[in-house]
């Protein structure tokens, strides 16, 4: 595929600078613009990457714009999404997709009629690590998984977030906005979720700001931020998931996966590589070796040493399936079952009750090597 798809971002806080220092790393993509309700944030991401800024009206009207990255908060995604489809254009999304299952219909029903794809993050179960369990999964190797746990747990965002306000509100929370990476991860490990249980809490009304310009500032807190998750999947298997903004230190494993023949030790899934480990029915937990996985190789500092950060590859692999007219990884369908069980957990921890899921979707296809290098620019 010679032909690069044009793409534009709205919305360029944080999270963008990875979507426009990664993307070179991809084929199939080219980052032609940017734009933000703040045309200085817009025309300061613009001078950093060698972009176009744009307002969102411009970029929504913009002939050399194909896909539209949306980096906006989760509050107004559906808004900006819907925006992008009735314009025309492709749909790439941050997480959450959306917040209710009547957005997400409301969306497909949108880019169905007019021939559009719709994508969404997380990413990272493209990791060289994810996929060395997937494909442990797909061997047999583990037999079939009949339970497991999960565990994303820290103290919030607002110690190094600059505007961490977002975080505590509807639309956020550790379910919301962590929650996606384990959930998707599980996805496409296990299959669709049938049912949830949860509690919730919601411990400290307001939060200290203790990050730069804002430190001392107090900010509300009107979402849960512990949640403790039991997930029931269509194959039978029984996840926990325990997430919590209000836990300073822990031993936990991110997420450990039990099958009829073994264990497998899963690397925390927000991130793209991290070490496997595996349990060969009694015999003792062994380290596997690094599969020759690109999107686990690193290529970027993190803390005092070296991590592997792709993202943006799932965006590749939606501009390359469309150009294949295949189906891309990080579906519509995909995130909106992943919002379902989020949103399904926030209920069943206000009522009390199980909670059965709307929708469901197929596995992804499994990215292996040889897959993931098409995805990869060449140098």
């Amino acid at each position: 595929m010679a032909e690069k798809l044009g793409v534009g971002v709205i919305g360029c806080g944080n999270i963008s600078k990875a979507y426009f220092s990664l993307a070179p790393l991809f084929r199939g993509i080219k980052m032609r613009a940017c734009a933000d309700i703040s045309m200085d944030a817009a025309k300061a991401r613009a001078k950093e990457f060698k972009l176009r800024a744009e307002t969102v009206d411009d970029l929504l009207e913009d002939d050399e714009i194909d896909i539209i990255v949306n980096l906006t908060i989760p509050a107004v995604h559906y808004e900006v999404s819907k925006a992008v489809l009735d314009a025309g254009k492709h749909v790439y999304s941050e997480k959450p997709f959306v917040l209710s299952i009547a957005e997400g219909l409301d969306l497909k029903k949108r880019a169905e009629k007019k021939g559009l794809r719709i994508g969404s993050a997380p990413d990272t179960f493209l990791g060289g690590a994810h996929q060395l369990v997937r494909d442990l999964i797909d061997s047999g190797k583990l037999g079939a998984i009949t339970s497991g746990t999960c565990h994303v747990m820290g103290h919030g965002m607002e110690h190094w977030h600059p505007n961490p306000d977002f975080f505590f509100q509807p639309g956020a929370g550790p379910v919301l906005d962590i929650g996606p990476y384990y959930v998707t991860n599980l996805i496409q490990l296990i299959g669709p979720v049938k049912q949830v249980a949860a509690f919730a809490t919601t411990p400290a009304k307001e939060r200290t700001i203790s990050s730069k310009p804002r430190a001392g500032e107090k900010i509300p807190v009107n979402t849960p931020t512990t949640i403790h998750a039991l997930l029931e999947f269509a194959n039978g298997a029984v996840i926990t998931l325990n997430t919590s903004w209000d836990v300073w230190s822990h031993g936990h494993a991110p997420m450990e996966l039990y099958g009829e023949l073994g264990t497998v030790f899963v690397p925390d899934p927000n991130f793209f590589g991290g070490e496997v480990r595996f349990t060969d029915s009694a015999k003792p937990v062994k380290k596997l070796p690094r599969w020759n996985h690109p999107f686990g190789v690193p290529n970027e500092m993190h803390g005092q040493g070296m991590m592997a950060n792709y993202r943006t590859a799932g965006l590749a692999d939606m501009a390359v399936a469309i150009a294949e007219g295949r189906p891309h990884r990080c579906s519509m369908e995909l995130a909106l079952h992943a919002v379902d069980v989020m949103t399904g957990i926030l209920r069943s921890g206000e009522s009390g009750k199980y909670v059965a899921m709307q929708t469901t979707c197929e596995r992804p296809a499994a990215l292996g090597i040889k897959d993931a290098k098409a995805l990869l620019a060449k140098k």
